[in-house]
């Protein structure tokens, strides 16, 4: 009686932590935007050749600003008249008079008058905002959003008011357009994404269990752990713990759904397992949380410990995502350990209506697989060299065309899929101003040498011009010893060409002053690449190892952790072929950034081998009580279907990505689904068992010993597994 009250009062306490949690995390979750930063320029390190000329920068000018670049020109494409002119006038002054939400003014946030400034060709004027650096990121209004954010959410707004009927049209481009459309593109995760991601997998659910009960159950666990890491990321990222922004926010969002429903999909499979034997439903659960625990524990060890490895990236954006994924995680495997646990046993010995109608132990209500996998199990077991060739052969087959992948980089003006503003400013800018002087190039160096800087840099290929800043008498303007020199590029600096000019400029100016620095936009998404490609050649490695040893430990033999880990690298290439070849010559998409490698390679890996750790735990445990050959076959048949269903829910969860319009979200959408799919049907069903069929108990090796030889390796699986 006394053990029974505790088990009912520990399920009580479980769910009114939970309930706690469900209050405070769905806050937190509604806020997460308000924590994010999204500014290219801020995920950069301290050493970066352009972070350090950015601080060199701000002693010449005092400050670091954000600029709003308000582009207008006539709608018939004519020159602007005077009347047009003396509208721009007024348009400029009413700005510097804005009202924000805050209670200030424009003028009190913005560095410098905005004046119309028009352009060479009078067809077009700009009006240039420059932001205080230092007050984009504060939270303002009502809503809860970044000055910067609101800034041009309200030029745009006064814009379309002040010059509706004048036969002019405007655009809100520059840094702080980009900046502000990316956010509003990342708005979308707090409801079209997270509705998309649970809509789909709520459908899956119900294709899987059949039951209008068990489906909401599971969705509910996920939905809490979704929580749970909403109030912790919320709260650290507050404290400048760890960096939030937007990507991070939609794949934690993603992966915790995704993890927690394959964490419940296994201990509910294990769950039913037990009931269908005969066990109460307490017992059941008790048996299956003891089996679920080890193959769970070592699923979710592998994805973190992979996810750890990115805090070694030199970029901010890549070493924040780590521990943001990273708590995603923990939170999916304490929400399916505490909380489903006591959500199916609540109502206690009535717990399994939740299975309705289908209720486990129950006369006819048996559950099989259709026997499929059984068969599946059956045919690779007969001839599992011809399967695992074959198999491994389609996998190279696809990964040839991964050299073909194209991850240098792309325009600013290439992440977004769909139309907006801060994308077609930029292209009127580009038509009616050097647009490379709106940004230019900085260069910073020893002020003997400024004459060598400026013709260095004037003789680079894409540079128009280079001038040494002066101060008002004339003479160059020297701080410390150092003067500044703006270089003009011919191309947009949000462009891949300013990339490749600055990569050129750096050369030049490196060769007449080796101590001289080149920062602006441009030279910002350089260092960015660069560090890109760093940490693919530096964290890769690193993820492979911390993996390894893991395996190692988990399945105790030296084998079977690298013919899962060699399967597994064999599936990623294949992904990224076929991603090469749908992005290259279907879809016809402009390249990648270093890092949509990098996480595909992080997520593929860590992720894919869960489905391995799911299958070789239970290959491992059948195989010490039958033998290899026999507990391989054995533990494919009942793993088929629970393992199938996690692959599914997982592959169509990271597909809710593409909902969101950016180029990266989509490409890491593709290759994280369809790379999963790689590993659920051909990897973990096909190569890694034909593999462990064809090597036997060698696989299990250095400790092989304790593995009994079986006694009847040939014999066929029988229908009922």
């Amino acid at each position: 009686m006394r053990r029974r009250t505790v088990r009912v009062l520990g399920l009580v306490l479980v769910l009114l932590v939970w309930l706690v949690v469900a209050a405070w995390g769905g806050v937190a979750q509604g806020e997460l935007s308000q924590v994010q930063e999204n500014d290219d320029a801020a995920f950069l390190p301290e050493s970066a050749e352009s972070t350090r000329a950015a601080h060199l920068a701000e002693e010449f000018t005092g400050e670091q600003t954000l600029p709003a670049l308000v582009v207008v020109r006539p709608e018939d494409g004519g020159k602007l008249d005077r009347s047009e002119l003396e509208i721009l006038d007024r348009l400029a002054s009413t700005a510097s008079q804005l009202e924000l939400p805050n209670g200030r003014r424009l003028s009190d946030v913005a560095r410098a008058p905005v004046v119309a400034v028009p352009a060479p060709d009078g067809a077009a004027a700009l009006l240039t905002v420059a932001l205080d650096g230092a007050q984009v990121d504060e939270v303002v209004g009502p809503e809860d959003e970044q000055l910067g954010a609101v800034v041009v959410d309200e030029l745009r707004a006064l814009t379309d008011e002040e010059l509706s009927g004048t036969g002019l049209q405007a655009w809100v481009t520059g840094p702080a357009g980009f900046v502000a459309d990316l956010g509003s593109a990342f708005g979308s995760i707090d409801t079209v994404l997270l509705a998309v991601a649970l809509s789909v997998v709520l459908v899956i659910l119900l294709l899987v269990y059949r039951s209008p009960l068990l489906p909401f159950t599971v969705l509910l666990t996920s939905v809490l752990g979704l929580c749970a890491a909403a109030l912790v990321v919320k709260n650290l990222a507050e404290r400048d713990v760890l960096l939030l922004n937007g990507q991070s926010q939609g794949i934690l969002s993603i992966l915790v759904v995704g993890a927690a429903t394959d964490y419940s999909l296994l201990l509910i499979a294990r769950y039913r397992e037990e009931l269908e034997s005969g066990a109460d439903p307490t017992s059941a659960m008790r048996a299956a949380w003891r089996a679920s625990l080890e193959p769970i524990l070592a699923s979710a060890g592998t994805v973190v410990a992979g996810l750890l490895c990115l805090l070694l990236s030199d970029l901010r954006s890549n070493s924040g995502l780590g521990p943001v994924a990273a708590i995603g995680i923990c939170c999916a495997v304490l929400s399916a350990l505490t909380l489903l646990p006591a959500l199916l046993l609540a109502a206690g010995r009535r717990s399994t209506v939740l299975f309705w109608p289908r209720v486990p132990g129950r006369a006819g209500n048996r559950r099989n697989d259709s026997r499929l996998w059984p068969k599946v199990a059956d045919a690779v077991g007969a001839r599992p060299r011809r399967v695992w060739v074959t198999t491994a052969v389609v996998l190279l087959g696809a990964a040839a065309f991964a050299p073909t992948f194209q991850a240098e980089g792309t325009s600013e003006s290439d992440i977004f899929l769909n139309d907006v503003e801060s994308v077609a400013g930029e292209t009127v800018l580009a038509e009616h101003f050097d647009a490379g002087s709106v940004q230019p190039a900085l260069v910073i160096g020893d002020a003997e040498k400024a004459g060598e800087l400026r013709t260095a840099a004037g003789d680079v290929d894409g540079v128009r011009s280079a001038e040494v800043v002066t101060a008002e008498d004339g003479a160059p303007l020297t701080v410390d010893g150092r003067v500044q020199v703006e270089v003009a590029l011919a191309a947009p600096a949000e462009s891949n060409e300013a990339v490749e000019s600055v990569d050129g400029l750096r050369e030049a100016v490196h060769a007449a002053d080796p101590q001289a620095l080149v920062g602006g936009a441009a030279a910002e998404r350089l260092d960015t690449i660069e560090a890109g490609e760093r940490d693919l050649r530096t964290i890769v490695p690193l993820v492979l190892a911390a993996i390894a040893v893991l395996l190692a430990l988990l399945l105790r033999a030296i084998v079977a952790p690298l013919v899962v880990l060699v399967a597994n690298l064999l599936s990623f290439g294949a992904t990224m072929g076929l991603s090469a070849v749908v992005f290259h010559q279907v879809l016809d998409l402009p390249g990648a950034d270093p890092s949509v490698p990098l996480y595909g390679f992080v997520f593929l890996v860590a992720l894919g081998i869960d489905y391995s750790i799911f299958l070789m735990t239970r290959v491992r445990e059948e195989s010490f009580r039958l033998g290899t050959r026999p507990g391989t076959r054995r533990g494919l048949a009942v793993t088929g279907g629970v393992i199938t269903s996690a692959g599914l829910v997982l592959a169509a969860t990271f597909g809710a990505l593409s909902v969101v319009p950016l180029l990266f979200l989509l490409q890491l959408a593709f290759i994280v689904s369809a790379g999963v799919l790689i590993d659920t049907l051909l990897v973990r069903s096909l190569l890694v068992p034909g593999l462990v069929l064809d090597l036997g108990r060698r696989v299990w090796w250095p400790w092989q010993r304790h593995v009994p030889r079986e006694a009847a390796e040939t014999e066929r699986l029988s229908p009922r597994l």
